[in-house]
């Protein structure tokens, strides 16, 4: 595993470079977090595109701010895992059926075909998967609003 000791920087086709205290260049590096849901800023590999690990970062507000933007505009870019902060209705309590939410990203709806599409994530987070694949997170289903935690109730 390589050193946090690196520079990174954007090519002119918008590709990031990875520079090693070596002097080693490495073009095309992706980060990839090693934790997205419970520690998202925490332990983020820098990763060619083999999969080959070149740099770790233990903690991103550790890094120099031109790093950090980097990388986080790099893995907004990829991601893309809406946080529910609100379940605005159901269409029904069977499935499948629509839920109307509103997130961090805006209000959306979205069908839930089944109940086994809710998943625990350790102790207080949710991760939901709609029809089309994509994944709503419910970070703490315990400080939710009471109105969500009854419908969320009715599904678990």
């Amino acid at each position: 595993m390589a050193s946090t000791r690196f520079q990174l920087t954007r090519d002119s086709f918008g590709k990031l470079v990875l520079t090693t205290e070596e002097g080693e260049v490495h073009v095309g590096v992706s980060p990839v977090r090693a934790f997205p849901i419970q520690a998202p800023s925490d332990g983020i590999s820098v990763v060619l595109s083999d999969g080959k690990e070149v740099a770790w970062i233990d903690a991103l507000a550790d890094m120099p701010a031109d790093i950090r933007a980097l990388v986080t505009d790099e893995l907004e870019g990829r991601e893309f895992m809406p946080e529910i902060l609100r379940v605005n209705s159901v269409t029904s309590f069977a499935t499948p059926c629509t839920w109307q939410v509103s997130t961090d990203r805006g209000e959306t709806e979205f069908v839930l075909k089944g109940e086994e599409d809710i998943r625990r994530i350790g102790a207080t987070s949710l991760l939901i998967a709609d029809n089309h694949g994509i994944h709503f997170l419910i970070r703490d289903m315990f400080t939710i609003d009471k109105h969500t935690r009854k419908i969320l109730d009715r599904f678990l």
